[in-house]
């Protein structure tokens, strides 16, 4: 049976009508620097397996003790440099980038990793500029050079001390204790840069502390991962704060195994990561949805497969969008087939400014959306938003500014030093704490008709996604000073078939739209009209944030034209819902 900690919350119902939250457990020790873990498992387990990625038909291992040993290399190589300002990281996930980063926190110097794609778009490159302006970085890494010679070569970036895997390994120099002494918890060890959804991405200043913190926090919450040591084969992009923050550190504090997985959630590589699953199991399955109904999938043609995947998983967890009722019902099928029980299933809720877990499900639950309780030390304020709430919050391990941005790290917190995350919640029950929360929606997506009705438009996206499921990739709502929804679809191949393009929008046949008609509610969720996108959404223009999520104010801007066809009756491409 997989030990968790029951929820136990405090909740005080304040004069100004807000409801507080704190978990009553205990935070626990808290290390104070990340590189206390390696140096920790290096000497407890140094033949354990730390860090592996694939090498042909098998897997390249590291140990702790390899991996102290060369990080420490890298740091004593990166003073020997000279090398002290911020290190920008423009490849994915690997074992030299791991290295890499371990030893710059080795010696208190910040790495920033950015999406691959800035990299690997061409057009998406800018990115990569207004990081750099930001940042003022002093050295660059890459995995191979010559590959990304184009890259190296822009003005932004040409004279920036480049480093290589291949530089790793040969890299030395003076002792670095003095210089290790002198990080502490406050010290930054990166700079992570945030989707920039609806403005420039901003840098947020992420310490020691606030990621050591968060590993105490959820191990309080979830005392299986110091009872055995987690092993992971994930994919998700250290760029971002969940996979390289929480799955990271997940594997380093408690003595884990990463097996980095060099696939993704996307038809071209999904195939990769099913393999990887089959050569390596993990204890802990992290992913986002749309990566679990496809495991769900291969698993569903594959006995033997699902055997090896769920016999010694103590968790699956699903986090970036709410997971569909039908993917989890039949991976808790497979897994009670297989084990006559089911592990942990669960999320939690967290931004780049929260290291990222603030919110943690992590008592069993039977259903999908629930994100759960507050983590110890975090306290968590709900402000009335009307028949919800906006969730803000404080503690050790929230960040505490922007990079080079004062005015909007002053409008990021309230009076009483909560930050304001922008997102909504409900209860699960109105009357019970314990029972958690359910993420709501981001408020800044909500919108108003001309009638004056507001449009919930996160919870409603969702909803159009599940009716449009084989139809629509992806859809933006629209309404704002009109006073009927609209909805811009990006549609999946099949409904390409047969299409004919006009202007930038798909003629299609719209029997496969007719799920839309069940949209007939009041007019804050009633349906009248619909667009199918010629041209998908683009990451070099900002439509698609580096996290892989829809710009949704960026692509209604970019493409007015065609929201404004929306709303043009005699349009060819339009489609109007429920008239034939």
């Amino acid at each position: 049976m997989i030990q968790y900690q029951p929820h136990d919350v405090i909740r005080e119902d304040r004069p100004d009508g807000s409801i507080h939250l704190r978990a009553k457990a205990p935070l626990g020790e808290v290390a104070a620097r990340t590189t206390d873990w390696l140096d920790h498992w290096a000497e407890a387990t140094p033949d354990a397996v730390f860090l592996a990625e694939r090498d042909g038909a098998g897997w390249r291992e590291i140990s702790y003790a390899e991996a102290q040993r060369q990080a420490r290399g890298i740091a004593a190589g990166l003073l020997e440099r000279g090398i002290t300002q911020p290190i920008l990281i423009l490849t994915g996930n690997s074992v030299a980038h791991a290295l890499l980063a371990l030893g710059a926190q080795y010696v208190g110097v910040p790495f920033v990793p950015l999406a691959e794609q800035y990299a690997l778009i061409p057009d998406a490159r800018k990115q990569i500029d207004f990081a750099v302006s930001l940042i003022g970085p002093g050295a660059v890494f890459v995995e191979d050079a010559e590959t990304l010679a184009e890259v190296l070569a822009r003005d932004s970036l040409r004279d920036l001390s480049v480093i290589t895997a291949l530089d790793l390994p040969a890299m030395s120099g003076p002792s670095i204790d003095a210089a290790h002494a002198a990080v502490g918890p406050d010290s930054v060890a990166k700079i992570l840069m945030t989707s920039g959804s609806t403005s420039n991405p901003k840098g947020v200043l992420t310490t020691h502390r606030m990621m050591c913190t968060n590993q105490a926090q959820i191990a309080a919450c979830l005392p299986f991962l110091c009872a055995r040591p987690p092993v992971l084969v994930d994919w998700l992009p250290w760029n971002h704060v969940f996979g390289g923050s929480h799955n990271f550190n997940l594997v380093l504090a408690n003595g884990g195994a990463l097996y980095i997985d060099g696939g993704k959630p996307v038809p071209a590589l999904i195939g990769k990561t099913i393999e990887n699953n089959r050569l390596k199991q993990g204890t802990i399955s992290f992913n986002v949805p749309v990566g679990f109904a496809a495991l769900r999938d291969a698993m569903k043609d594959d006995a033997k497969f699902a055997q090896a995947f769920f016999e010694d998983l103590d968790m699956l967890f699903y986090a970036g969008a709410s997971l569909p009722q039908d993917v989890w019902t039949d991976l808790e099928a497979m897994a009670r087939e297989v084990r006559g029980e089911m592990p942990l299933f669960t999320s939690s809720w967290g931004l780049t400014e929260t290291a990222p877990a603030a919110i943690l499900q992590h008592e069993p639950t039977d259903r999908s959306g629930v994100v759960g309780v507050p983590l110890p030390g975090v306290d968590v304020k709900l402000v009335p938003a009307d028949d919800r709430y906006e969730v803000r919050v404080k503690g050790p391990s929230i960040f505490k500014s922007y990079l080079g941005d004062a005015d909007r790290t002053a409008e990021a917190f309230d009076a009483d030093g909560y930050f304001r995350t922008g997102d909504a919640m409900r209860f699960v029950e109105d009357g019970d704490p314990n029972q958690g929360l359910r993420f709501d929606g981001r408020i800044s997506e909500d919108f108003k008709l001309m009638t004056g009705i507001w449009v919930r438009a996160a919870a409603l996206r969702l909803e159009l996604l599940s009716a449009l499921k084989g139809v629509a990739q992806d859809v933006v709502l629209t309404g704002e000073e009109q006073s009927e929804i609209g909805v811009l679809i990006v549609p999946a191949p099949g409904l390409r078939d047969g299409a004919v393009e006009d202007r930038g929008a798909l003629i299609v046949d719209a029997a496969p739209l007719a799920p839309l008609a069940e949209f007939t509610g009041g007019s804050a969720a009633r349906i009248t009209r619909a667009l199918v996108l010629a041209d998908p959404p683009s990451m070099a223009e900002g439509e698609i944030t580096a996290k892989g999520n829809l710009n949704f104010a960026k692509l209604k801007t970019r493409r007015a034209a065609l929201v404004a066809r929306l709303y043009d009756d005699a349009d060819p491409a339009l489609i109007r819902v429920g008239e034939t």
